[in-house]
């Protein structure tokens, strides 16, 4: 690799048309199916397009055909029925230190989301009866049978983003799925044990995980809920080390879910939860790192780019990137509206290149710019803003790095 590629970490913003159809598809509404699988794939034709002319290298299909990065799995695994629970306020997040300490921070965000709340939740609350549906009461996944993975969906998902694949040269695919310890509000009342259940679920996503990779693709495994659970258990009154039992179990797990798959076909990704708040409990990378490395995958992709994460491209001085291993830092971010300048975009990568390598990063962003079809970081305008900056700072820090054969491309 003689350049540094732009990618980026997954879920995009769905187009007005195909929300349209999820809305009336998750409400348990009729819709015209054929019409809106003709809308799906004229959607991942269109967002790989828009992607490749944004500049970046490693695209995926933007997620179009899941309801979020998380609940999709339980449209697609079998042992699973839906439940009613009450939600406190807005939010379905878990309680966290975060939120004691700013209460009215996150009473005044939750408002902003509730409707976006609300609407990708209309999935599951349509399998629940009116009267619970209609009385605003959230829902929770509960395992009562044994887990198996349906591949349907995914052979779909694969076949549509080939397809607008095809017609790019010189641009690689990948797909972003769930990691173990991020499949949220799913409760176990079938297996003997929490380990058991937790690595039953891995055996179910290592169908998903193996068709992805057999099918050329490279895979994403996302997992925000493996940082940010740390603040949760902490907040609960947990300690330190029950959360990295916790963790530990989870990576365990997630390699078990991986088992037999090539590692330079993985990423991993990682944050600290995607919603605008303070964050200011989040786990320092330093002392998560170790968890992240444990994970067998060859590359690694986190959170770089914002006011809470940035400085920590320097823990990279202190812990060895182990041979063959790639970073994914993020050096734009859906935190802010502000598009990154960039030449900050540059530095971001050709310091962290000083420290691992230049052939060991890849440009990537924080998280994702959508994490639900109704939920959205960003105006979409802003999103393919940020992908472009990010694609021009790869280029400059391709120049700087590499020297006079990149110094004639970036000038075109």
């Amino acid at each position: 690799m003689d350049r540094i590629l732009a990618t980026h970490t997954g879920s995009l913003i769905r187009p007005p048309e195909l929300l349209a159809f999820l809305a009336a598809k998750e409400r348990g509404q009729d819709y015209d199916e054929e019409a809106y699988q003709k809308c799906l794939r004229e959607s991942v034709d269109d967002v790989v397009r828009r992607q490749v002319e944004a500049g970046i290298d490693v695209v995926d299909d933007g997620e179009m055909g899941k309801a979020s990065w998380i609940t999709y799995l339980y449209e697609r695994v079998s042992g699973l029925e839906v439940r009613p629970i009450q939600i406190e306020g807005a939010s379905m997040l878990p309680p966290s230190r975060d939120r004691q300490a700013f209460p009215g921070a996150y009473a005044a965000l939750d408002a902003l989301d509730e409707a976006a709340v609300r609407e990708s939740n209309a999935a599951a609350s349509s399998a629940l009866p009116d009267e619970e549906a209609a009385s605003g009461a959230g829902v929770a996944w509960v395992c009562t049978g044994p887990l198996t993975y349906d591949r349907a969906a995914l052979d779909r998902d694969i076949a549509n983003f080939k397809a607008a694949l095809s017609g790019h040269d010189g641009v690689e695919g990948f797909l972003p799925v769930v990691a173990p310890a991020s499949a949220y509000w799913l409760q176990n009342e079938y297996y003997p044990s929490d380990e058991e259940f937790v690595f039953a679920l891995a055996d179910a996503l290592h169908e998903e995980y193996k068709g992805i990779v057999d099918s050329g693709l490279l895979l994403q495994v996302d997992d925000a809920v493996m940082m940010h659970e740390a603040d949760t258990m902490m907040s609960r009154g947990e300690s330190w080390d029950d959360y990295r039992r916790w963790a530990d179990l989870r990576v365990r797990a997630l390699n078990h879910a991986l088992r037999g798959l090539p590692e330079d076909r993985i990423r991993y990704h990682v944050c600290w939860g995607s919603w605008h708040g303070p964050h200011a409990f989040d786990p320092p990378l330093r002392d998560v790192v170790d968890l992240i490395l444990a994970v067998n995958a060859g590359s690694y992709a986190m959170e770089q780019a914002n006011a809470r994460h940035e400085h920590e491209w320097r823990v990279w001085e202190e812990v060895a990137l182990p041979e063959g291993k790639k970073l994914i830092p993020g050096v734009v971010t859906h935190h802010t509206n502000v598009v990154e300048h960039p030449e900050l975009v540059a530095q971001r990568l050709t310091r962290l290149a000083g420290v691992v390598g230049r052939e060991n990063v890849l440009a990537g962003t924080d998280c994702g710019f959508a994490q639900g079809s109704f939920i959205q970081r960003v105006h979409p305008e802003i999103q393919w803003a940020k992908l472009a900056a990010l694609a021009e700072g790869a280029r400059l820090a391709s120049r700087e790095l590499w020297g006079p054969t990149h110094r004639a491309a970036a000038a075109v």
